[in-house]
Order: structure tokens, then C-alpha cells, then sequence
């Protein structure tokens, strides 16, 4: 069963978006930029993360939230991280492609679990 609805995919694409850890660095909440979708997991690229990666390391499990005006989202999942394999690699290829001004570090791939509407209530 598909977990995350287009118009969640979408926003999570090519909106706003911050990503939430908790571990040895306690709370951590950090802006993120590049995301693809792929097979209703969610490919996170690493280009930057630095606490996160620790935090992951100890507690997998996330939380994304996403928006778009006042339409919002909070995906909560657990993650992977994988520096290499054909999944990074795939990723590695389409970055060079259409973000060519970074380096991919890593790869968080996120397994959502649930998924909360977030928008206000007007």
C-alpha cells in the first residue's frame, strides 16, 4: 500500500522541507534541499549533514515535515544511511546530472511509517 500521496511527493521534491533526528546530540532539526521518491521510500541526499548523521547513527528513527504555503506535512519513519551500493550510485549519477554544483557525501533513504496533516485548521 502506497503511504505517501502525490501531492506529498511533490512538496517533498520541490518545497520547503526540514529533516528531525534525536540522539547523542539531542533534538536536531536541520533545513534539506535535495529529496527524490523512489518506491515510496524517501532518498534524502547528504551533502552536509554532519550532527544528524551522528544522531541517525544512534536513533533511526526521523521525522521530515514539508510545505508549501500553508499546506503542510510530517512523515515519521525509520532511516538507512548507505555511502555506496547501487542505490548510492543511482543517486550519485542523477546528482551529477541535476545538481552538479554539489558532491553526494551519503544517501538517507527513509522507510515512512506515518504520515500527519500539518496544515492549519482555518
Amino acid at each position: 500500500m502506497k503511504l505517501l500521496p502525490q501531492i506529498i511527493e511533490e512538496i517533498l521534491q520541490t518545497d520547503s522541507k526540514a529533516f528531525a533526528t534525536n540522539g547523542k546530540h539531542g533534538i536536531n532539526v536541520v533545513p534539506v534541499s535535495t529529496i527524490r521518491i523512489v518506491d515510496d521510500k524517501i532518498l534524502l541526499m547528504n551533502y552536509f549533514l554532519d550532527k544528524t548523521l551522528d544522531n541517525i547513527k544512534e536513533n533511526p528513527q526521523v521525522a521530515i515535515s514539508c510545505w508549501k504555503g500553508l499546506k503542510g506535512y510530517q512523515i515519521k519513519g525509520t532511516v538507512m544511511y548507505v555511502t555506496d551500493g547501487n542505490v548510492f550510485e543511482e543517486a550519485k549519477g542523477w546528482v551529477e546530472k541535476n545538481v552538479s554544483n554539489r558532491v553526494l557525501k551519503g544517501l538517507l533513504i527513509i522507510t515512512p511509517e506515518s504520515v500527519y496533516d500539518i496544515s492549519p485548521k482555518v
